[in-house]
């Protein structure tokens, strides 16, 4: 991540330990030269950088204007060829198959029942159980990917590991965790520490999360959409 120079204004997601670990699992993907690639709720477009890089025709999207405006700065800066679009996860890209989908999607845990519309929240609030997003997400999987196509999903284990894989699963993908990474809380994640706890999504004391990277494939005969 440290050799991808972005563009970061007030307002947009930061790269962080999440975006880390994803990126470590794009590396280790195979793409073919002009492998369709999208990244959704792309913040600053680091992972559609990345793709392009790699010789992939990358589309990029995200529901804030300002990450778009980044995305396509970050682009611009990198020399890259990437389509940054503005819209609600895959709607701006209806239609369409992919050969690699990333997203690291807003999933912290958060008291207020629905996403905020506006502000930095937007970035990582994801209602009670953290799976406004991720729910969304799995569901629309299917539609996103070519046969043989690969998701690369982030998100913490506050969220439900295991309600990811399930839900990917119903969906006709082959999931699993690709990689698992232990970091300490952020400031984010330590001020809701107490609440975390009192919902038992925590043990008492714990000051650390579980990110996971989920890779599942669309495999013919599997789909059932």
């Amino acid at each position: 991540m440290t050799e991808l120079r972005m563009i970061r204004p007030p307002g947009v997601y930061a790269p962080q330990g999440d975006t880390a670990l994803l990126l470590e699992c794009l590396a280790r993907e195979p793409l073919a030269p002009g492998a369709r690639t999208l990244d959704l709720c792309t913040g600053t477009g680091i992972l559609a950088v990345a793709a392009a890089r790699r010789g992939a025709r990358a589309t990029a999207s995200d529901i804030s204007r300002a990450a778009v405006l980044a995305a396509r700065s970050n682009v611009l800066l990198h020399g890259c060829d990437v389509r940054v679009l503005h819209g609600d996860l895959a709607a701006p890209v209806a239609g369409e198959r992919f050969d690699l989908v990333t997203v690291n999607p807003p999933y912290v845990p958060a008291r207020a029942p629905h996403a905020p519309t506006g502000g930095l929240r937007r970035a990582w609030d994801a209602g009670p159980d953290g799976r406004l997003l991720l729910d969304r997400i799995c569901r629309s999987a299917p539609r996103l990917l070519v046969r043989d196509g690969v998701l690369l999903l982030v998100q913490s284990s506050l969220s439900g590991t295991a309600a990811s894989l399930a839900a990917l699963y119903e969906q006709g993908l082959h999931a699993r965790v690709a990689a698992r990474r232990v970091q300490r809380f952020g400031p984010v994640m330590s001020a809701r520490a107490d609440w975390f706890e009192q919902r038992g999504l925590v043990s008492p004391g714990t000051r650390a999360e579980e990110l996971v990277v989920i890779r599942a494939v669309r495999r013919e005969g599997r789909d059932r959409t």
